[in-house]
């Protein structure tokens, strides 16, 4: 479906709540599941969820980022300043760039770890590096902080939707409601 004037396509609006709802649900499985001691069949369980839902995750993001470089976004229905303009291209830049190197680097991780990723229990992604201790500590610890970045500009993110919505009152918030 086209988007109206100051709308996204019904399209883009699906991607965005799916892929945001599957983020924060593999980000808070992952806090979980580093937080149950030892080597559980509970942990494991959670590692192999965390590990399918975010190829899930960057399969989306790929279907994303296709939909939005054959798309354009529709203007805002009012100017906002050039600042908030760049800063939010900037934001939705980094954003998409976090999209992918979250679940690339945790699978990346698990390969240095020596753990194949087999998606959902049937489908085994090709092992593309070889297991490495030192790596696997690198890796570990990248996956962490890009997780603690996206977390950051997710909540800035949401902030500027706050903003726009009860502080400016400009419909921002509208464009992306299905």
């Amino acid at each position: 479906m086209a988007a109206s004037q100051h709308r996204y396509t019904l399209t883009a609006i699906g991607l965005h709540w799916l892929m945001a709802l599957l983020i924060i649900a593999t980000f808070l499985l992952g806090l979980t599941m580093v937080d149950i001691p030892g080597l559980t069949p509970t942990k494991l369980k959670y590692f192999s969820w965390h590990k399918w839902m975010g190829v899930t995750v960057l399969a989306f993001a790929c279907v994303r980022l296709l939909w939005r470089l054959t798309h354009a976004t529709p203007p805002y229905a009012q100017p906002i300043p050039k600042w908030q303009h760049a800063a939010a291209h900037g934001a939705h830049g980094l954003l998409y760039v976090l999209i992918f190197a979250v679940p690339l680097s945790g699978y990346f991780f698990s390969l240095a770890a020596g753990v194949p990723v087999v998606y959902l229990g049937v489908l085994p992604l090709p092992n593309l590096i070889a297991p490495d201790p030192e790596l696997k500590v690198l890796l570990g610890q990248t996956h962490y902080v890009l997780n603690m970045i996206l977390l950051a500009v997710v909540s800035l993110h949401l902030l500027a939707v706050i903003k726009h919505q009860f502080f400016d009152r400009d419909r921002v918030l509208q464009r992306m409601l299905p």
